[in-house]
């Protein structure tokens, strides 16, 4: 399961008004790539999959993820970063063995 803090529930929930466009989750996953291996991917989804598991919240936020994507990311807490150096959301996964400077990629 994805735990997702008040932060990012919060931006969540912000960017789908703000988005308007009828998406109802943030769709969060894994793909081979980047400079350490794995990188994550965002997507605003209407739905989920029929296979998706499904995450929700504080506010009813609801993080979107594929079974597959699952199996790295689990026990991951999804915060948003609110500094004035840096806006965006934050993987603390506990499957990374290692990860780039960007933050983007990782290794398992």
């Amino acid at each position: 399961m994805i735990q997702i803090t008040e932060n990012a529930a919060n931006q969540i929930q912000k960017m789908l008004i703000k988005r308007a466009l009828g998406e109802t989750g943030l769709r969060i996953g894994v793909k081979a790539g980047g400079c350490s291996g794995f990188e994550y991917i965002f997507r605003w989804e209407q739905s989920p999959k029929d296979t998706d598991v499904v995450c929700e919240g504080p506010e009813g936020a609801k993080v979107f993820v594929d079974p597959k994507s699952l199996r790295l990311l689990e026990g991951t807490v999804l915060d948003y970063d609110t500094s004035l150096l840096s806006k965006g959301f934050i993987f603390n996964n506990p499957n990374a063995k290692s990860t780039c400077g960007c933050g983007v990629s990782f290794s398992v």
